[in-house]
């Protein structure tokens, strides 16, 4: 298996190379030369598998440059009941209305973003230490990527790791889950601005290649292939777990703020897994859910950017959405490069009628938005009819699941996080404490440590030389 970059200019490159890698050296995003296609076979061979032996038949096709026995050996390290609660890894929750949620959030940061930071973290250690060379990791998070990231990669030999928030505008509790760490690899920065400032951050200096080369520079965010991959193992095993057999067809309700989980649900869908359609949530932040009923594409600049009691979808720019448009426009890199030049210029673009509609006839996506008042009275009615409590990110998914579900169809929404993670939100909804794991008790006193600098990539590029040098 080899990889390119969505806008042309990269040389096919195996899986630990762009493992490492971030932006591809052209500016473009890295997916495989094609998508490996699973056979009925396969599907059925796979049903009855645990998590880490699914994980480890679907990524081998993918990494393929690593041997299968360290590969397996990484797999089986990394998705353990003590790790994440259970060995079903993602137990999947029927609810009385006949919806299930997946549940992905039961990690060490309680987000889904652990299903592949974990992994993540064994992959980067494994093959710095192939190649001998240390990573600099520099990340953006809106609330969990952060902190999953941080879990993940510290005392990991060989890394440091400078992640970049929005300064004051995650929840108390996913602030102190990462500037509560004190490793001396880990480097918490607070910039001053929304998400996407410190999104652009990453991406400027990533493509700085003088700067990336010199302090070996490499990004966690979903703009990382190994991200994406990982999370396409949940697509399947939350499939099996929904089914009695492989004749069935389901869909799947992804939140989505970045595009990165519902990005691989694309991708298990291009790989064969019976995917009826893909449902794509946005709270008020809609650039996605334009798109997707209209065609155009027109990123928001900060200012016109929402903050939110959803506040990990408090995007404007949805760096995977790359991806999907380069499969949509035929894996054609020179018309997506000239598209994506229109985006850098803050002028977004337009699709055609015809390509709007193979976006949801072809590829089966769909998507609707959810604002506060949805997000508390879903939360609301959860508790009363199946005294469940889901945070508010998840609730945005159930309420455009309920939204959009045809007669007869199979849907599964997507965790995103457990509900502790947005206390204030669930006292408002339901007047009461939500529930939080025993060691996490108190979390938000610890001593924090962290940086404040200003939405300036030259700010974070001395503040990285400082601390490295």
């Amino acid at each position: 298996m080899r990889y390119i970059s969505t806008r042309g200019g990269m040389a096919p490159q195996a899986f630990s190379d762009i493992l490492l890698m971030g932006l591809a050296p052209d500016g473009g995003l890295v997916l495989p030369e094609q998508y490996p296609q699973i056979s009925r076979q396969q599907l059925d061979s796979w049903r009855g598998l645990s998590y880490a032996e699914l994980a480890f038949e679907i990524l081998r096709l993918f990494a393929t440059d690593i041997p299968e026995n360290d590969l397996r050996t990484m797999v089986q390290r990394t998705y353990t009941a003590e790790v994440f609660g259970s060995a079903a890894i993602t137990p999947l929750k029927r609810l009385n209305d006949g919806l299930c949620i997946l549940e992905l959030s039961n990690g060490p940061t309680l987000a889904f973003k652990d299903m592949a930071m974990q992994l993540l973290g064994n992959l980067f250690e494994y093959v710095l230490a192939k190649k001998g060379e240390q990573l600099n990791i520099l990340g953006a998070t809106s609330g969990d990527t952060g902190s999953a990231a941080e879990y993940a990669m510290r005392g990991k030999a060989n890394i440091q790791v400078f992640m970049l928030s929005p300064d004051g505008l995650m929840s108390p509790f996913q602030r102190a889950q990462m500037f509560s760490l004190h490793d001396a690899n880990i480097h918490n920065i607070a910039i001053q601005g929304m998400f996407d400032d410190c999104q652009d951050i990453v991406k400027a200096v990533q493509n700085d290649h003088a700067f990336k080369s010199q302090y070996k520079i490499g990004t966690v965010n979903s703009i990382n292939w190994a991200r994406i991959v990982a999370q396409v193992v949940y697509y399947f095993k939350g499939y099996f777990n929904a089914t009695a057999s492989n004749d069935q067809l389901v869909s799947f309700c992804v939140p989505s703020g970045n595009f990165g989980n519902v990005c691989a649900g694309h991708i298990a869908r291009q790989m064969g897994l019976p995917i009826g359609r893909l449902l794509v949530a946005t709270n008020e932040n809609d650039v996605l859910d334009e798109f997707f009923k209209t065609g155009a594409y027109r990123p928001r600049g900060t200012a016109d950017t929402y903050v939110t009691s959803s506040p990990s979808m408090d995007i404007s720019k949805a760096s995977n959405f790359e991806r999907f448009v380069f499969d949509l426009l035929g894996r054609d890199a020179t018309k997506l490069k000239a598209l994506w030049q229109q985006v850098e210029a803050g002028q977004g673009f337009q699709l055609s009628a015809e390509q709007q509609a193979e976006a949801v006839n072809r590829f089966g996506f769909v998507s609707s938005n959810s604002s506060h008042a949805d997000r508390l009275a879903t939360i609301r009615q959860l508790d009363a009819s199946d005294s469940v409590v889901v945070d508010t990110h998840t609730a945005d998914g159930i309420k455009v699941a309920r939204e959009l579900r045809l007669p007869a169809e199979t849907v599964v929404c997507l965790e995103t996080a457990l509900p502790a993670k947005f206390a204030d939100t669930i006292r408002e909804a339901l007047h009461r404490e939500p529930p939080r794991p025993s060691n996490l008790d108190g979390i938000e006193q610890l001593a924090q440590k962290v940086q404040v600098l200003a939405a300036d990539a030259e700010q974070v590029k001395s503040f990285m030389r400082t601390t490295l040098e």
